[in-house]
């Protein structure tokens, strides 16, 4: 563990159950340890409606992406991917365009040893091991480099990962970063949990116990994160009503997450 309670990039810990690989096992995958599991059967009797909240934060992830592919950015950085959940990042991509290029980034050596393996053959992908909170060494570091051309227009994807970041860790200051080493005509994909909709403690208290911890916030403060960037219709929305591209599912008005694209200005 690092000095201010995170988990260093690189340091493998299974005695506590790991956001991404909570996820996993939210989701039906299989990657991911009995700690994880049992923290994720307690966060869903702590919030009833947390994997179908899950899917549709999914199924919110393929919309933009289509619709950022659809826009013509070719490149797209995922920051922290968490573990690969058919169809990935770069299978949505390529079914709209074949030339686009893909950064994963997590900081989970499981996530990037996992990715690696699903990946290693694909030219046009990338994963990386690094932590969002140190923005500038995720857009510097040579793999990103190799595979992204900052001088075109890139999606920068941060979807249901900022509310793992504490305010002490400075969530704006880490979006702002990557805001500014972005060309202009980017985009910014963006999914983050809430408690506007229910009281959500509980929920967070599973996280305490966690690597990283739970940090809702309010419509307000997500929609801060998209400063410098022009938010596309309909505007930062609950996942389920972002273009919905079919009815939203049973229960969507209390999916407590929020999520948005939005372009760089040219």
């Amino acid at each position: 563990m690092g000095q201010d309670g995170g988990f260093v990039v690189g340091e493998l810990d299974t005695s506590r159950p790991h956001p991404a690989r909570i996820y996993d096992y939210l989701l039906g995958g299989k990657d991911n340890y009995e700690v994880d599991q049992r923290a994720g059967d307690q966060l869903a009797a702590a919030a009833p409606e947390v994997r179908v909240g899950l899917r549709a934060n999914r199924a919110f992830l393929r919309r933009a992406v289509r619709y950022v592919v659809g826009s013509g950015v070719r490149q797209i950085l995922d920051i922290g991917t968490g573990l690969p959940t058919s169809p990935n990042v770069h299978e949505i991509a390529h079914e709209r365009a074949a030339d686009v290029r893909v950064a994963y980034v997590d900081n989970d050596p499981i996530v990037a040893a996992h990715a690696n393996a699903l990946l290693s053959s694909s030219g046009t992908t990338s994963v990386v091991l690094a932590d969002v909170r140190d923005p500038l060494a995720v857009v510097n570091h040579p793999e990103v480099r190799r595979n992204l051309d900052f001088d075109r227009p890139v999606a920068l994807l941060l979807v249901a990962v900022l509310h793992f970041l504490t305010d002490a860790e400075e969530p704006g200051r880490v979006v702002a970063t990557l805001r500014d080493a972005l060309p202009a005509g980017s985009f910014l994909v963006l999914s983050h949990a809430t408690g506007d909709f229910a009281d959500r403690s509980a929920a967070q208290a599973v996280y305490s116990r966690a690597t990283a911890s739970l940090n809702l916030r309010s419509r307000a403060e997500i929609e801060r994160f998209f400063d410098g960037f022009d938010l596309v219709e309909p505007g930062l929305a609950q996942v389920p009503f972002w273009r919905p591209d079919g009815p939203p599912p049973p229960g969507s008005r209390e999916i407590g997450f929020y999520g948005g694209v939005a372009r760089k200005p040219l």
